[in-house]
């Protein structure tokens, strides 16, 4: 395999490379979509439904894998897809693709940025899921308070809007937190996986 590469001409081998890659993105893609039906979702008073999901990891993970541009695509892509899929979510879609896309541009922004010679180490990936972790939040109270609670709720008392974005509050975290903590301990085996494998050009 590796002397096929060899033999290819610069033009080709970067070809294939970035079709590697493109195929990589959309495996991803489809197992953040299948990693959105993992999940416990419970009525709130207002503001609709929240849930507690094991998605945030994989978003995290196409980011750590596939570096920020493929992992928003793979993050975003595959969430957006999911919300299609269950009423309770459908109109959401188009946010979703841009909230849960910054979840993997951001930690592969920071992993590839600034972590670029240890990335397939532990502390590394946490900092990169975390930084992706609190910047989805961030978005998502914005979200909360503007979408879900001003236009689709007709809440005009910020005092009611805020209570939209209270009532969300646990699971989000507790979603975060879970991200930071597995989706790297996914991405170093994999990264390890990977190279013994001599697959290594799947990752960013």
């Amino acid at each position: 395999m590796d002397q096929s590469l060899n033999n290819q001409k610069p033009g080709q081998s970067q070809s294939h490379q970035k079709l590697v890659k493109l195929c990589a993105a959309a495996m991803m893609t489809a197992i953040v979509f299948a990693g959105n039906f993992l999940r416990i979702t419970m009525p709130v008073p207002i503001g609709g439904v929240t849930a507690f999901t094991l998605a945030n990891i994989l978003c995290a993970l196409s980011g750590i894998l596939l570096g920020p541009w493929y992992g928003f695509l793979a993050a975003g892509l595959g969430s957006c897809l999911y919300d299609f899929t269950n009423p309770a979510y459908v109109m959401e879609a188009p946010i979703t693709l841009l909230t849960k896309g910054v979840y993997g541009l951001v930690a592969g922004l920071v992993l590839y940025y600034l972590f670029k010679d240890a990335k397939e180490k532990y502390g590394p990936q946490v900092a990169a899921a975390a930084c992706a972790a609190i910047s989805y939040m961030v978005l998502y109270v914005f979200k909360n308070y503007f979408y879900n609670a001003m236009y689709l709720g007709s809440l005009t008392e910020p005092v009611q809007c805020w209570a939209v974005v209270v009532s969300k509050i646990p699971a989000t975290i507790t979603n975060g937190v879970i991200a930071i903590i597995f989706a790297p301990i996914l991405g170093v085996a994999l990264m390890k996986a990977l190279r013994a494998a001599h697959m290594e050009k799947l990752m960013a």
